[in-house]
């Protein structure tokens, strides 16, 4: 990794690190868990009020994500869901209520701080359908073909490799498995610099992918069925999207290239939603 890079994945671990710390403080005090403060397009508003009941205040409160995967991810009982830089957990004990006892929902993230926050709520949640692991999303401490669904929550905007994510995506999910992510994503024709100019990378907007660029790194992994809709837009041309595509069963056809010729770019909904 580059000295540019490791910087890059140290800023973000302090960031993440230090929103952990802010959550676990307020859990402490007297009026309770204080929600990180982000605008409307971030944050625990974007998931329904009885999910946000369900849980424990301080995985509300520690929600940074730009979607709800859970709810797009179309999870069902017994499956095993692994959700890539689980943050509080709040995707991941939602994803444990959807699976069920006999499926198993793992958190993946590199902060310790918000590992012990997350296995506090875990706790509080009583979940014991839950596991949470420590390690980057470029290098996925599972073995392979275990995984039915991996979700995200806007995190992958956040690596410095995002092939070797494709690719630990693809590797962990066994056949037929499929991928349901919340991502911010650039319309294509913003160049990295313009990206750069609506936001920081630990704002999870300098490092967003462009829509092409996304479908073309999940085409390069070898995921079939790609999907990419963008619901609301978080900056002027970067979009909250959701992410859909499926890791290919040996043998099965893949989806006639004339269903891809027919969507703007090769997405199910036009790049840029105001066409």
């Amino acid at each position: 990794m580059s000295e540019q890079n490791t910087d890059l994945r140290e800023t973000v671990r302090e960031r993440y690190a230090a929103a952990a710390v802010q959550v676990t403080a307020g859990g402490t005090a007297c009026c309770g868990p204080q929600a990180i403060e982000v605008d409307d397009n971030f944050g625990s508003t974007l998931y329904g009020a009885d999910e946000r009941d369900a849980l424990p205040a301080e995985a509300v409160a520690a929600s940074l994500g730009c979607g709800n995967p859970t709810a797009v991810a179309d999870l069902h009982e017994g499956e095993r869901v692994l959700d890539l830089g689980s943050g509080g957990g709040i995707d991941v004990l939602l994803s444990a209520r959807r699976v069920g006892l006999t499926g198993k929902a793992y958190g993946l993230d590199m902060t310790e701080e918000m590992l012990a926050l997350a296995l506090a709520n875990q706790k509080k949640a009583g979940a014991t359908n839950v596991e949470f692991l420590k390690g980057t999303i470029e290098a996925i401490p599972l073995p392979a073909n275990t995984i039915d669904v991996v979700i995200s929550n806007c995190v992958i905007n956040l690596s410095t490799d995002k092939p070797a994510v494709f690719a630990e995506m693809m590797r962990v999910l066994a056949p037929g498995g499929r991928i349901g992510i919340s991502d911010v994503v650039a319309d294509d024709t913003l160049a990295p610099e313009q990206r750069a100019e609506r936001g920081d990378y630990v704002g999870c907007i300098a490092g967003a992918l462009s829509f092409a660029e996304y479908r073309q790194g999940l085409e390069a992994a070898g995921f079939t069925g790609i999907e990419i809709t963008p619901p609301h837009a978080v900056a002027d041309g970067m979009h909250s999207a959701v992410v859909r595509a499926a890791k290919p069963i040996p043998g099965e056809a893949s989806a006639p290239e004339s269903l891809a010729a027919e969507s703007c770019c090769g997405v199910t909904a036009c790049c840029t939603p105001a066409d």
